[in-house]
């Protein structure tokens, strides 16, 4: 009586890859913002990085979905992220 529009079917490898890999990549935007926001000079520039690596996850995740602004929106961020760097002005701090 009742019919199943779309037959379920297992999902490939590049499927659960995909999956997985917004976790991560959520994961490091957060931490990177909570980082980015810190005093500490060292914590900044461990900050940035975990940035990049967002960046990178998202824009993969975002091309295998063809999720196109979002790619653009990385690539817009990232050199958000760089222009900060050299707009920061040196912490007192050693590190």
């Amino acid at each position: 009586m009742f019919e199943i529009l779309t037959p379920y079917r297992e999902s490939t490898l590049q499927e659960e890859i995909l999956i997985f890999l917004q976790w991560p990549a959520m994961a490091f935007t957060l931490l990177s913002a909570w980082m980015v926001a810190s005093v500490s000079k060292t914590k900044r520039r461990w900050g940035f990085w975990c940035f990049v690596i967002s960046n990178i996850l998202w824009v993969l995740w975002g091309w295998q979905t063809q999720a196109y602004a979002l790619i653009l929106m990385q690539v817009g961020l990232l050199f958000l992220n760089i222009r900060g760097i050299y707009k920061n002005p040196p912490s007192k701090e050693n590190s």
